[in-house]
């Protein structure tokens, strides 16, 4: 076997982890998957058997590939039409991983994520999610393990603070989709409103490629009004198909030609109320759907 071969075999193992680190800091696969082929181009231009930790090496230049693609990207979220959402990431059961792997790729956790800096993302998801070392995360991220601690400490609180890292029990999940289907089908929102927080709020990106709703709805019922008035007319004759979407229960919505037009997921409290309905609407992140 060749340097080639056994360098090929490397990569190959440590490439699901970079992905999902990529995803999870960038909230777009297409963007994750660039940022894990330059880490490729860099480990095949390396000189053989000068890198003593490979899986190391390679989680760095990810992880600083990544860093570097966020900074580039402010502008163009600052600029963004209407809500940005990340991309949704179709997953298989148990594809998540463990429950702390499953939490941390929701929609809602990923956008408190985007709350965060750049360096507080990437050093919160290396240490709390990946569980890199303190020392070996500071070193990825080219400072001191002081002031990683506390750029990990100050990321951890926000999470904590929004509450988003847990995963509602799968029962509750399919409850809520099948409540969801109810008032499509039929108009009947009873049973859908029983499991709503009063708080809750609707979210679609489009991205301003298709017409859609710009602003956020905050409360249940201007969320069960947009339901009824409108999504309802618009979505009873699509094909809705349930689906494992970021770790969780979520809708897929397809035409009658089966081209995804949306993809919708929740949000939940600690209690198992929906806090949170987001729908994409944004074809170029609808691709990886099709």
């Amino acid at each position: 076997m060749t340097h080639l071969d056994d360098d090929d075999q490397v990569f190959s193992q440590a490439r699901p982890m970079l992905l999902g680190l990529a995803y999870r800091l960038l909230g777009s696969r297409a963007d994750a998957e660039d940022a894990v082929q330059d880490t490729w181009l860099k480990w095949r231009a390396a000189v053989p058997g000068t890198i003593e930790n490979p899986g190391g090496w390679l989680t760095t230049v990810c992880t600083r590939r990544c860093v570097d693609m966020m900074r580039s990207a402010h502008k163009s979220r600052v600029e963004y039409v209407g809500n940005w959402l990340p991309e949704p990431l179709p997953t298989l059961t148990g594809d998540a991983g463990d429950v702390s792997l499953a939490a941390s790729l929701t929609t809602a956790f990923l956008l408190v994520l985007e709350r965060l800096t750049p360096k507080e993302r990437a050093a919160y998801l290396l240490h709390e999610v990946f569980d890199v070392s303190y020392a070996e995360t500071a070193r990825t991220l080219g400072m001191d393990e002081t002031n990683c601690r506390k750029l990990v400490s100050r990321a951890r609180n926000h999470v904590e603070q929004a509450k988003v890292r847990h995963v509602t029990p799968r029962e509750r999940q399919e409850e809520l989709l099948a409540a969801f289907e109810a008032a499509l089908v039929g108009g009947h929102t009873d049973r859908l409103a029983a499991l709503l927080a009063s708080d809750v709020e609707l979210r679609v990106d489009s991205g301003g490629k298709v017409p859609a709703l710009r602003e956020t709805l905050r409360g249940k019922e201007a969320v069960l009004a947009f339901l009824q008035d409108t999504l309802r007319r618009f979505w009873v004759t699509f094909v809705r198909d349930a689906s494992d979407l970021n770790g969780a229960r979520g809708l897929v919505v397809r035409a009658q030609d089966g081209s995804t037009i949306a993809a919708l997921s929740f949000a939940y409290d600690e209690h198992g109320a929906a806090t949170g309905i987001y729908i994409m609407r944004n074809p170029d992140k609808l691709v990886g759907l099709a």
